[in-house]
C-alpha cells in the first residue's frame, strides 16, 4: 500500500502531561496526538489500527517542548480524502496540511497546552527519530539575585542562593566531547550511555535569569537534568569546577550528580542534515543503535 510520509513540528507545555509516551489512563503527549489523528482520519472503529508517531526524542512528565518533531504515515487515500474534503469546505492555503495542521491543534490542544506548529509532506528518506543530528535545550535557573516572575513559575527554577555563572559555565564547557555519560543518565537495560555532547554553556538573560543550553547527538534517561544540577552544584560552591569531570569519568551512577526538576527544561530545536542526506543519517543511526533497540526510542530527557 503506497503511503505519504508526514512530519509533524509541536510544541506543548509540559506540566499537563504524563510525559510523551502513550500510558493507560494517563494524559501524554503521544496520546493526545494519536487520538487527534485517529479522530481526522476516521479511524474510529474497532478493526482500524491507531496511527503510529514515531517521534526525535521522548521527553518526561512535565519537560515543555517548543520544538518537537514527530513523523506518521497515512496511506495515500487517507492524504487525498483529506484534501478532498478541504476542497469541499474551500480550504486554499496549503490544504491539506496547513487544514491538517489547525484540526491537530482543535482536538488535541482543546486546553491549549498543545499546538500543532507545522504539518508537512516529509522528505525521502526522513525519519523523525533516526535522521536527527542532535537535539537542543533549554533550561531556566532564577537564582537570589534574579526576579521571580509568578508568570513564569512552570518553566522556571527558583534556586535560592546566588550562583556563580562563569564556574558553571566553565565546568560545563569541560564536558563537551564523546563519553560515557553513565553517571548522569538513569540505567536502562541494555542501553548505551555513550553520547557526543556539542554544546554545554550558561549565560544569563537580560532579565538575570540563568540560562542553560544543552546540545547533544542524542540523550539518555534524566541526562540533561542531572548535567543542570551538577552544574548548579557547582555554581553554588558545592563542587568544584574539575568535580563534572570526576563524576563523569567514574561512570557510575551515584547520587553525585542530583537531578533537577522537570518544569524549567523545554526541548528547543531538532537539527536534521540537508534533505539528500537525511536517508544517510538515518541508516547510520539504525546502524550504530541496533544492538540497544532493546532499549527504547532515544530519549529526550
Amino acid at each position: 500500500m503506497e503511503t505519504v510520509r508526514l512530519r509533524l513540528d509541536v510544541a506543548y507545555d509540559g506540566a499537563g502531561f504524563s510525559g510523551w509516551s502513550r500510558q493507560p489512563g494517563l494524559r501524554t503527549v503521544e496520546g493526545e496526538l494519536v487520538h487527534a489523528l485517529a479522530t481526522i482520519l476516521r479511524r474510529g472503529d474497532q478493526h482500524s489500527a491507531a496511527p503510529r508517531l514515531t517521534v526525535a526524542g521522548r521527553t518526561d512528565a512535565g519537560v515543555h517542548a517548543l520544538g518537537q518533531v514527530a513523523h506518521v504515515d497515512v496511506s495515500a487515500e487517507e492524504w487525498e480524502a483529506m484534501a478532498r474534503r478541504d476542497r469541499r469546505r474551500g480550504v486554499v492555503d496549503g490544504a491539506p496540511g496547513a487544514s491538517l495542521r489547525r484540526r491537530i491543534t482543535g482536538i488535541a490542544g482543546r486546553a491549549g497546552d498543545l499546538v500543532a506548529r507545522d504539518v508537512t509532506v516529509a522528505s525521502p528518506g526522513f525519519d523523525a527519530r533516526f535522521s536527527p543530528l542532535w537535539r537542543r535545550y533549554e533550561y531556566r535557573v532564577a537564582d537570589r539575585h534574579a526576579p521571580r516572575d509568578p508568570r513564569r513559575r512552570g518553566h522556571t527554577l527558583w534556586f535560592d542562593e546566588r550562583l556563580d555563572l562563569d564556574a558553571m559555565d566553565a565546568a560545563s564547557r569541560s564536558l563537551t566531547g564523546l563519553h560515557d555519560f553513565a553517571a548522569f543518565c538513569k540505567p536502562r537495560p541494555g542501553a548505551t550511555t555513550i553520547r557526543r555532547l556539542l554544546d554545554f554553556s550558561w549565560s544569563r538573560d537580560a532579565e538575570g535569569v540563568l540560562v542553560g543550553q544543552v546540545r547533544a547527538d542524542a540523550f539518555c534517561h534524566s541526562m540533561v537534568r542531572a548535567l543542570v544540577g551538577a552544574a548548579i552544584a557547582v555554581g553554588a560552591g558545592r563542587f568544584d569546577e574539575d568535580a563534572l569531570h570526576r563524576v563523569l569519568e567514574s561512570t557510575q551512577r551515584s547520587g553525585a550528580a542530583p537531578v533537577v526538576g522537570a518544569h524549567g527544561l523545554t526541548l528547543v530545536e531538532v537539527g536534521y542534515p540537508p534533505e539528500h542526506e537525511l536517508a544517510t543519517r538515518a541508516e547510520l543511526t539504525r546502524a550504530r543503535r541496533g544492538p540497544v533497540r532493546s532499549g527504547g526510542p532515544v530519549r529526550s530527557d
